[in-house]
């Protein structure tokens, strides 16, 4: 877990007493990992940036909930409640799909890596895509336990907590979400990276 800097401590303390420019402060910090936490349970690059932003309104509105600890564990549930709540309004109305709403050329979270050559960025983005897709299948429960854990790194407690279920519930979920992805990927296999075919194609052997 990454420790907060002084110069953050001073911001929250601040923004909770109601300065705007110290909170203002704070999102800038956050709103990469909040973006790409939603975009990750969303699937979606609009509905992704309206979560994260919702989520920044809410986290303003309750900052005099935050008794201490990792700040950017509580910003993260706060983000992950208002997807959770995002998705589970949108299965009350199964006409539309995340699938019918993601375009093929759909921005996503940035890939930092300065050392990486066009060749591996562009096969990086390419099996990002596949993953996603394959993620945007999955029903709200299992895709909300499969980004905690697998992206967000959350163990199974954590989650739990998160989602108020239990850890059985927890680790069946995220089973299933598992297990779901890779037989996705594998049926999709011939989009992926060579890379990652060959990788595939081996363990089959």
């Amino acid at each position: 877990m990454v420790s907060m800097t002084d110069d953050e401590q001073i911001l929250i303390r601040n923004a909770q007493r109601g300065d705007l420019d110290s909170f203002n402060s704070l999102v800038l910090i956050y709103q990469n990992a909040a973006f790409t936490l939603a975009y990750r349970i969303m699937g979606e690059t609009s509905s992704a940036s309206d979560a994260a932003q919702e989520a920044m309104i809410t986290a303003y509105r309750r900052l005099s909930t935050y008794r201490g600890g990792s700040f950017r564990a509580w910003l993260m549930r706060i983000v992950t409640n208002r997807c959770y709540d995002e998705l589970r309004r949108i299965k009350r109305r199964p006409q539309t799909t995340f699938t019918d709403l993601t375009p093929e050329d759909a921005d996503e979270p940035a890939i930092a890596d300065d050392a990486a050559t066009p060749e591996e960025v562009t096969e990086a983005r390419e099996l990002q895509r596949a993953v996603q897709r394959c993620i945007n299948r999955l029903n709200a429960d299992q895709k909300l336990v499969l980004v905690l854990c697998d992206i967000e790194g959350m163990d199974y407690a954590e989650i739990s907590e998160q989602v108020g279920t239990t850890l059985g519930t927890v680790k069946s979920r995220l089973s299933r979400a598992r297990a779901s992805v890779r037989d996705c990927l594998s049926a999709v296999r011939e989009l992926l990276p060579s890379a990652y075919r060959l990788i595939s194609n081996q363990s089959e052997k």
